[in-house]
Order: structure tokens, then C-alpha cells, then sequence
């Protein structure tokens, strides 16, 4: 597995990541494509503002915080995450970072940003109310988003590299894994993975938006949420009012 150096604060996001590696390269794999596919969409130069909504505080995996790591342009990146994000600060100068709370409103302007990115935060945010929240918040900062989750299809659940039990109906899937070192997932509030039909529901019907799937050796691994070409992202039900639930990625 591969690994980078001066380890930061231990995230517990990636509670189980040095223990189910298979988990890891997959992840590293499919993040790779996503980029790929982000930089293919939105053809970014610049002077292109990013709000990276979720980074984290690892910096013992490759696959952490992979859009600084790879973006030809971190220096036009803000972000955001409930853990302490500043080492990027000093890893990507002219980077800007802020830490913010879970269940709080981004802090920004409608259409601050003209791209909001947020890889694998929507799965940690709660129930299906709170994850439209956190969609509708997304929406509402940038003129164009790309969000993305891992698919509740692919054979081998992604934090705990458990094959298929995530098949079976979310009560049963949260039950057994009270039972196993991966308990803290068994909570809905730390983890709610998603189908493609339950992502887009997420958003509002007024906002434009493509899903489109990653797949590894066949099986859908991630998910992207994108909005359509052409189109605003901005949401015009403006929630300012209702709290969005925040994680790193």
C-alpha cells in the first residue's frame, strides 16, 4: 500500500484504512479516474476558484486529500473539513483552508466559487434529510459542482472491506456490524452509503445534474454527481436557514 510521508493527525475516517489495504488501492484507483474525469468535465485553468468541501487531516494515505495532491492549480483552492486540514497550507502555498463545524451552513456567498468538489463526504453526513442538506449547501456556493460517494454496489463495502453484507437491507447491514471491530460504521450518522436512484434524489428537482458511474473490473465502485454542461448549479431555494452536515473525505 503505497504511503506518503510526515504522517498528521490520525483521521478517524480512515479508522480501518491501514487494515483492509484492498480498500485502499481500490479507492486510490477510482480517485484517480474521478479526477480524470473532473478535469475532462470543467477544463479548469488558472484562474479557476475551487472550494474543496471535506478535506481531512491524513496525510498517511495516498489517496487523502486527493484533489490538492493532484490539481495543477492548488494555489486557486479553498477548503473545508471538520478535521484540521492546515498542514495543506503550508503544503500548497496560496491554498486557503478553514475548519468548520458538522451540521453548519458553508461559509461563504451563493456562487462564491466556480467549481465546489467534494469526494465522499455525502455518505458521512446522516440520514437522507441531512445528505440533501449538505447537497443543497454544496449547490448553493459555486456555480458548478462535482460531488462524488462510493456505490452501495460494488461487492466489497469500501470502510470495511467486507464483501456483500452492505447488500442486505440497512437494519440487518447496521446490526451485524455492531458486532465486529467495525462498529462505528453501523451508525447512520457515520455511515449512509447510497444507490445511484438515491444520490440524484438527493437534489433538488430544479437543479440540473449527471450521474455517472466508475467502474472497477466491471463493478460500480464510485459515483459522480455532476452538474449538467451549461447549466447553473446554484440552488434557488437558498438554504441559509437549515444546517448541512459537514465530514471530511
Amino acid at each position: 500500500m503505497e504511503r506518503v510521508k510526515n504522517p498528521g493527525e490520525p483521521s478517524e475516517f480512515y479508522l480501518h484504512s491501514g487494515s483492509v489495504p484492498l480498500a485502499s488501492r481500490i479507492s486510490q484507483h477510482a480517485r484517480r479516474k474521478m479526477f480524470e474525469h473532473f478535469m475532462r468535465r470543467f477544463q479548469p485553468g488558472p484562474e479557476t476558484a475551487v472550494l474543496d468541501v471535506g478535506v481531512t487531516s491524513d496525510t498517511s494515505f495516498a489517496e487523502s486529500n486527493y484533489l490538492e495532491r493532484l490539481y495543477p492549480y492548488p494555489q486557486k483552492i479553498t477548503c473545508v473539513g471538520t478535521e484540521d486540514g492546515s498542514h495543506l497550507m503550508r503544503e500548497y502555498p496560496g491554498l486557503l483552508y478553514s475548519r468548520i463545524q458538522a451540521g453548519r451552513p458553508l461559509p461563504f456567498r451563493d456562487s462564491e466559487f466556480d467549481i465546489a468538489f467534494s469526494n465522499a463526504v455525502v455518505e458521512h453526513t446522516g440520514d437522507r434529510a441531512a445528505q440533501a442538506a449538505f447537497i443543497h449547501e454544496v449547490c448553493r456556493v459555486a456555480k458548478s459542482f462535482f460531488i462524488t460517494t462510493p456505490s452501495r454496489w460494488f461487492p466489497f463495502e469500501h470502510h470495511t472491506g467486507l464483501p456483500f453484507v452492505h447488500y442486505l437491507p440497512a437494519p440487518i447491514f447496521r446490526g451485524l456490524l455492531c458486532r465486529t471491530r467495525y462498529r462505528r460504521w453501523a451508525d447512520e450518522r457515520n455511515l449512509n452509503i447510497l444507490t445511484a436512484r438515491e444520490l440524484r434524489e438527493l437534489f433538488p428537482p430544479n437543479v440540473p445534474v449527471d450521474i455517472q458511474i466508475i467502474r472497477i473490473a466491471g463493478f460500480p465502485s464510485n459515483m459522480i454527481a455532476a452538474s449538467r454542461k451549461g447549466a447553473s448549479a446554484v440552488n434557488p431555494l437558498h438554504h441559509h436557514g437549515k444546517g448541512c452536515c459537514v465530514d471530511q473525505r
